[in-house]
């Protein structure tokens, strides 16, 4: 099951998968080159919140990767598509100008300022983050309405190192109000599941491919396909030991993963 030459679908991750920052790693254009060759598909799924998909789209162009919308599949999509099913009056988004362009872009009564009638808040990763924002999330929270994120990611993954995501900011509330968010990325497997249901692949045909175990390789395993960890972004050796969440397969980097389906 777990043989990547018999893939079709691979589901790759971004930051710490195929680049870091403004440097696209050795190998991701073999590896794109290749999924083509063969008559599959790939799409990027990413829990970052922060970037529209035209932001993604004009991101991998600089990198010299062509890339369309359907290509892509964000926490942000999923959230969307989450929020649509429900009757929220007025959602508090707490995050990027792009996130809630996104959001009300998708239909959502999205607010960005504390008012009577919110009756959930939306938080994404911020890199647009104030401590008015951080001030209102605790007030709503207080105030007892729902409380929805887009992902868990603790870190956001730089070529300096790391930065605090989404998950952290969560833990930092969560100190202040003892309430914890409904959380809709990885490793929630809709993603996954959207994915093969756009493209028309199955379970067996496909793989995700990711740096982060609790995110990534979660993802994976609750959708139920081939979960692919690389070492070049946050997760460690150290980090697969100590973890319950075990990888199918781990690679060094993208690079490897080319060479080892090419042989």
């Amino acid at each position: 099951m777990h043989d990547l030459k018999k893939k079709k679908l691979f589901l790759l991750d971004m930051d710490g998968t195929i680049y870091l920052d403004d440097m696209l790693f050795d190998g991701t254009v073999d590896f794109l080159n290749y999924v083509k060759s063969i008559g599959g598909r790939y799409m990027f799924l990413t829990n970052n919140s922060s970037k529209s998909v035209d932001k993604y789209i004009e991101k991998l162009g600089s990198l010299g990767i062509d890339t369309e919308a359907e290509d892509f599949l964000t926490s942000t999509n999923a959230t969307v598509l989450y929020l649509q099913n429900k009757e929220y009056k007025k959602i508090y988004a707490l995050g990027t100008a792009s996130f809630v362009s996104q959001l009300r872009e998708g239909g959502l009564p999205v607010v960005t300022e504390r008012e009577e009638g919110i009756d959930c808040l939306l938080m994404g990763f911020d890199t647009e983050l104030s401590f008015k924002k951080l001030e209102d999330a605790c007030i709503l929270l207080g105030e007892g309405v729902d409380y929805i994120a887009t992902n868990p990611d603790l870190v956001c993954p730089t070529w300096y190192g790391f930065v605090p995501d989404c998950g952290s900011v969560s833990e930092m509330l969560y100190n202040a109000t003892k309430r914890r968010p409904k959380f809709i990325g990885k490793p929630q497997p809709e993603m996954a599941l959207l994915a093969m249901e756009k493209t028309g692949f199955t379970k067996e045909e496909t793989a995700i491919f990711g740096d982060r175990l609790y995110t990534d390789i979660a993802c994976g395993k609750n959708a139920g396909v081939t979960s692919v960890f690389v070492l070049s972004g946050e997760g460690t050796m150290e980090d697969v030991e100590k973890s319950q969440t075990k990888p199918d397969l781990i690679y060094k980097n993208i690079r490897e993963i080319y060479e080892t389906i090419v042989k």
